[in-house]
């Protein structure tokens, strides 16, 4: 999933422009890189930071729930048994055993309510961005939002070859 060279084109194209508009949106792509860098730093997951805010020199992220481990685990299954060919919106309901369906289930159902909220300090001209760690449609689809899935799973690599891409 985080192997960005590994995408198809139209993935890759939605990546660079999802990533660079949100980008412009808190000040620049190096503030956005570097809350993601400080984000990375935080061992093991940034999701089950205690306090739910993660704070960089231009930027801050914050959230309404602690993740606990076991939620990660099922998360970073799936992210590690995807073909990282198959682009951004597969289904991650799609699994034949009963019993990492029933996981998946529970841990879709305790992030959903989540609301990360990514915000510019000092800086009174960069707006910020808000996003779910979820896109879910009608029929029982539910796709890992791609800005959840950069900003808490993929490289800083990933990151810049999205934002470097040019079609």
């Amino acid at each position: 999933m985080c192997n960005f060279n590994k995408q198809n084109e139209n993935t890759k194209e939605l990546l660079h422009l999802l990533i660079s508009k949100l980008a412009l949106k808190v000040g620049g792509a190096n503030y956005l890189l570097g809350l993601m860098e400080k984000m990375k730093d935080i061992k093991p997951n940034a999701l089950m930071h205690k306090d739910r805010k993660i704070i960089s020199q231009k930027l801050s992220i914050s959230w309404n729930k602690v993740v606990f481990k076991d939620k990660i685990d099922v998360l970073e299954e799936i992210l590690h048994t995807r073909k990282s060919s198959e682009g951004l919106n597969f289904n991650i309901l799609d699994e034949e055993n009963a019993k990492k369906r029933k996981n998946i289930l529970n841990m879709v159902k305790t992030l959903s309510p989540i609301i990360f909220v990514v915000t510019p300090r000092d800086d009174n001209e960069a707006e910020g961005f808000e996003f779910t760690p979820f896109e879910t449609t009608e029929d029982g689809q539910v796709s890992i939002n791609p800005i959840f899935m950069t900003m808490f799973f993929c490289s800083n690599e990933f990151t810049k070859k999205a934002l470097k891409y040019q079609s």
